[in-house]
């Protein structure tokens, strides 16, 4: 059975190939209803078809891009469209219509842009301060004016259409035709109104399975369209009422002035009001990979686009479906989402037991109507036939469908979308947005992560601690200290110190609505502009001390920020820079001294720093220096040197770690999953924080990144076990970390990454985790799931989930197919030896519901428990329905079909029955036996492995209240609705009786769990995982 899994069911959880996604659709046979089991599932030719439309659209954007804008110089203003201006627009006090300033942006059109003032004039058409933003109060005239931020999507399916959805079950239809018959026979051989009850039995069984289908399928597709809502939301920082503050892209608007930095997602159609370096990549968009310079020539910036490189401002020209990017995003959500291996695999389990299933079906009509014919023929009553022996053959043939109706587990693949859906549902509200289905299941199986450390396993709440500077170490630690150090420090280093701070900074000091000052920008900037307002600055004095030439952001490659200013009154130029200690000490060949004078940097003086930066990392301490450089004659352009900077200090940022961070560590290495640290920080401080963390060990390797990068992949092959921590790292060191830990130690690799630089990283890892505060849009998109408190407690909250849904599927899985061993040999052998099947139509349809829908509801739904994360990864290639499960399932059913054969051959003998009912009542008493052993073994299956099924059941809700409606509803059917179910009310020994053998099934659970069960040869793993272990096994786990 594995085998023909791994053959034609087995699919990679990240971009499966086409040919693996065609092979599995093609081997599933005997669909029941195709339009629900295939809901959750990508249609491979509608996506076939949107991704040519997408490439259409984007061959008319590159075309529109850089044909037309070409065209457009060639075109007299005269001859252009003339727009005219509707009395909705000048009502509202607006001066240009929504269309033509979305075509302005659109088509490049920088002549129509001049003709209407630049960016200048239509800020006044669209009565907006550039300053200060979009006032409040406009918000809801401008959505109705220009539109709102939102794209065209298919509408929702209401509950109706998933009524209708599963009445497609060709089973069920089958059985409908059955019971119309049923009935109009019925009615005409027993009267009116005994003769319908067989049939409305049918039909009313069939109207409670199609609405408990109905409403599960419903809500879990609402739970989906909020998960998805959320997914493509993004925080947009805009200047509104003259505040900086964060918005909804949702809730953008036309005249938004929207703030641009490095890995952020265009929101809008806008042109540029100002920027530095500002680079677009619109691929996503034109197709085209060459990134784009926009600048005050090429002030056009697209929806859609990614922020490259630079910083900008930009000012909204354009939202929803008037943008080219709102009718691409139309075609982007065709298809549907890939299937999860899981999904996948349990569809081959479906197909396997469906064709056993119809097999035993066949042989069970076979054998009843063969039984039929040889005692007609024995009555000689072969050429007699009455309506009577017409409804007894229907009747054969209505079991025989309801067997397939039972047999063909339909609900096994749409139980892990169940399971998927609660546990996205409950991870996203413990701060992680899964974004695609599988991630959630393949970070069960996670056996490493590469985890960051400023904001992950740090607070990201920095401060600056220590700063060595005019050759001293001080200490800051109160308000005082910052009056301290400037007396300590003479005139001329206080005046350069506070330049490189205010001068050289990406961040922004802000009026906040509360009337108070607010630093935006990244932790690390935050830090040091504080302590400059400490020590006394003002970020607007400095700021407009001097003009900015250009400026060269912080990356991760080149870790470091550089400036370039023009100083006043024709004093030539200065160029400061900040970054990794190391990097910036190198650029170096003079220090600022005492008196605020540029001396050379001796070897001496050059080890004294070494050390001082060294000391502030041993003590967990970022460490960065600030430098400058006076240029006379700025020949070189606009470009900023590389070398012969002034050092002007040593700052020591204090960045705490996250509380919970030690405990949830150390969960990770009991479940056998290792962790590794990759950031971009001194070696020094990795390792104190490392250690802090409990993720470095004695017997542990801290490696730097150039040393990683230039060993052989030998070397690094013999390293990678050892390797816990890996600092002054690059982007492309993590990748290759991922790549080997993947491809060659065959460990499924969770990894952290919140920059632009991550994306590869991210996309070639088995769960790529972007961060939600610090993380970029560039970093979220090439994402699996997104860390939004960017703690490391909630990663290990995600892995714990993804364990969840593989056990609970396995849980599914083998409560279900104990059902149907036993349903399918008991009805059989029934038939073969008695000439009837003890369960009817109707029961078994309630038995289904039972085993599928509800079983599912209860099962899949389970909450993690802590057990969990104390056993080693359950992988790849690990069988998935285990040896153990087989135990399970074997004993069960060996124990259900014993009880139930004795009742139905030597039932009346045993419950000493006599009178006209007798059969009818061992009938119903068997019903009733079977209903509460699948009531008790439900239990039973809440733990595979431990003796003790009862710990946390009351935690469960879902599972409680499905055991409770479950026994409700058995006793109105037995007792209430007998006339349609062909049940009779039972004595209440009967009903214990009844209880008690369901609570046997107890018993022979816990003996089952003391047999040992041989552990395959997959299940070895060593100590760092090169294979994965399936379920622990034996008593010892009780």
């Amino acid at each position: 059975m594995e085998e023909y899994l791994r053959k034609n069911f087995d699919v990679e959880a990240k971009r499966p190939s086409e040919e693996a996604l065609k092979r599995w659709r093609s081997a599933v046979w005997l669909v029941k209803n195709p339009r629900r089991r295939f809901r959750m599932v990508a249609d491979l030719a509608k996506r076939a078809e949107a991704e040519s439309k997408r490439k259409n659209i984007q061959e008319k954007i590159r075309v529109a891009l850089y044909v037309q804008k070409a065209a457009l110089h060639f075109i007299n203003a005269g001859n252009r469209v003339q727009h005219q201006l509707s009395n909705d627009v000048s009502q509202a006090g607006f001066g240009i219509d929504p269309d033509e300033l979305a075509s302005i942006v659109r088509s490049h059109d920088r002549n129509s842009l001049e003709s209407h003032g630049g960016v200048e004039g239509i800020s006044k058409e669209v009565s907006v301060s550039l300053g200060d933003g979009v006032a409040s109060s406009d918000i809801n005239l401008r959505q109705n004016v220009y539109g709102f931020n939102k794209f065209s999507e298919k509408p929702s399916r209401t509950f109706w259409m998933f009524v209708w959805e599963a009445l497609q079950d060709l089973t069920l239809i089958i059985l409908m035709i059955c019971a119309v018959v049923s009935i109009g026979v019925g009615i005409g051989t027993e009267g009116w109104p005994k003769g319908m009850y067989d049939g409305l039995g049918i039909l009313l069984s069939i109207f409670l399975v199609v609405m408990v289908t109905a409403i599960s399928d419903y809500k879990q597709s609402l739970q989906f369209k909020d998960l998805d809502k959320e997914k493509k939301n993004i925080i947009v920082q805009v200047t509104r009422d003259g505040c900086r503050q964060k918005v909804s892209i949702y809730d953008l608007v036309v005249g938004d002035i929207v703030h641009l930095n490095i890995g952020d997602q265009i929101p809008a159609d806008g042109v540029l009001i100002s920027g530095h370096n500002l680079s677009i990549d619109e691929s996503s968009l034109s197709g085209e990979s060459e990134p784009v310079n926009v600048n005050k020539d090429k002030p056009f910036l697209l929806s859609g686009t990614k922020v490259q490189d630079g910083s900008g401002k930009m000012l909204v020209t354009a939202v929803g479906m008037r943008t080219e990017w709102g009718r691409l995003m139309v075609t982007l959500s065709e298809g549907g989402e890939d299937e999860t291996p899981l999904q996948v695999k349990l569809n081959g389990v479906a197909t396997i037991i469906g064709k056993i299933g119809l097999g035993f079906a066949v042989l069970t009509f076979l054998v009843l109507t063969g039984r039929f014919l040889v005692g007609k023929l024995q009555h000689n009553e072969v050429t007699h036939w009455s309506s009577s022996d017409a409804l007894k053959l229907l009747d054969y043939f209505a079991i025989a469908v309801t067997i397939i109706v039972v047999a063909v587990p339909e609900g096994l693949p749409l139980a892990v979308t169940l399971s998927l859906a609660f546990a996205m549902k409950k991870l996203m509200s413990d701060k992680a947005l899964v974004r695609h289905l599988s991630a959630c299941e393949t970070m069960g199986s996670a056996s490493c992560i590469c985890t960051d450390k400023t904001g992950t396993l740090t607070t990201n709440h920095m401060v600056v601690n220590n700063i060595w500077i005019s050759e001293e170490v001080l200490t800051i630690k109160s308000n005082d200290s910052g009056d301290a150090l400037k007396s300590s420090i003479s005139e001329g280093v206080y005046s350069i110190l506070l330049q490189s701070i205010f001068q050289n900074t990406g961040s922004e000091v802000v009026k906040g609505k509360d009337g108070k000052k607010n630093i935006i920008g990244t932790p690390t900037e935050t830090a040091i502009l504080e302590f400059g307002l400490l020590l006394g600055g003002d970020f607007k004095v400095h700021r407009n001390e001097s003009e900015i030439v250009t400026v060269e952001p912080f990356n991760s490659v080149k870790k470091k920020m550089s400036v370039l200013v023009s100083l006043p009154n024709g004093g030539g130029f200065r160029a400061f820079c900040k970054g990794a200690s190391e990097i910036i000490l190198k650029m170096c060949d003079k220090v600022v001294n005492t008196n605020g004078e540029a001396v050379p940097l001796s070897e001496e003086q050059r080890k004294k720093i070494e050390q001082v930066i060294n000391s502030f990392a041993c003590e967990a301490l970022r460490t960065l220096c600030l430098a400058f450089k006076d240029i006379e004659d700025n020949s070189t352009g606009e470009s900023i040197p590389d070398d012969k900077y002034t050092l002007i200090a040593v700052v020591g940022i204090k960045d705490p770690v996250r509380p919970g961070v030690k405990e949830a560590v150390r969960t990770c290495l009991a479940a056998g999953i290792t962790v590794r640290m990759v950031t971009g920080d001194n070696i020094n401080t990795a390792k104190a924080i490392a250690r802090e963390c409990g993720i470095l060990t004695d017997d542990g390797l801290a490696i730097e990144g150039p040393d990683f990068r230039n060993k052989s992949p030998q070397e690094m092959q013999n390293l990678i076990p050892k390797l816990q921590v890996m600092a002054r790292s690059l982007p492309l060191d993590k990748h290759t970390l991922v790549s080997q830990l993947r491809n060659v130690s065959k460990e499924v690799v969770a990894v952290t990454g919140d920059g632009t630089n991550d994306a590869p990283a991210l996309h070639e890892a088995d769960i790529g985790l972007a961060m939600g505060i610090a993380g970029t849009e560039v970093a979220k998109e090439n994402a699996d799931v997104i860390i939004m408190d960017d703690n490391f407690t909630t990663i290990v909250n995600v892995a714990r989930w993804g364990r969840a849904v593989y056990i609970n599927i396995q849980k599914f899985v083998q409560f279900q197919l104990t059902v149907n061993v036993v349903a399918l040999v008991i009805n059989f052998v029934s038939a073969c030896i008695s000439g009837s099947a003890p369960l009817t139509a109707v029961q078994l349809l309630w038995v289904n519901m039972i085993m599928d829908t509800l079983g599912a509801l209860a099962l899949a739904t389970e909450p993690p428990n802590e057990g969990l994360m104390k056993r080693p990864p359950v992988g790849r290639n690990v069988n998935f329905i285990t040896r153990t499960m087989w135990r399970n399932i074997i004993g069960q059913s060996i124990y259900q079909i014993t009880v139930l054969a004795v009742l139905t051959f030597d039932g009346k003998k045993l419950l000493k029955l006599t009178g006209s009912d007798a059969t009818s009542v061992v009938n119903t008493f068997i019903f009733n036996t079977f209903v509460f052993c699948q009531v008790f073994n439900e239990i039973n299956s809440r733990d595979m492995e431990k003796i003790n099924i009862l710990r946390g059941i009351f935690d469960s809700w879902v599972f409680m209240g499905v055991m409770v409606s479950t026994v409700i509803f058995q006793v109105i059917i037995v007792e209430l609705l007998g006339t349609f179910a062909d049940t009779v009310p039972l004595s209440w020994e009967l009903w214990l009786g009844s209880i008690l053998i369901g609570a046997i099934s107890l018993v022979v659970s816990v003996i089952l769990k003391c047999i040992p069960v041989e552990t395959s040869s997959l299940a070895t793993t060593p100590k760092h995982h090169d294979g994965y272990e399936p379920l622990p096994r034996g008593p010892d786990q009780a």
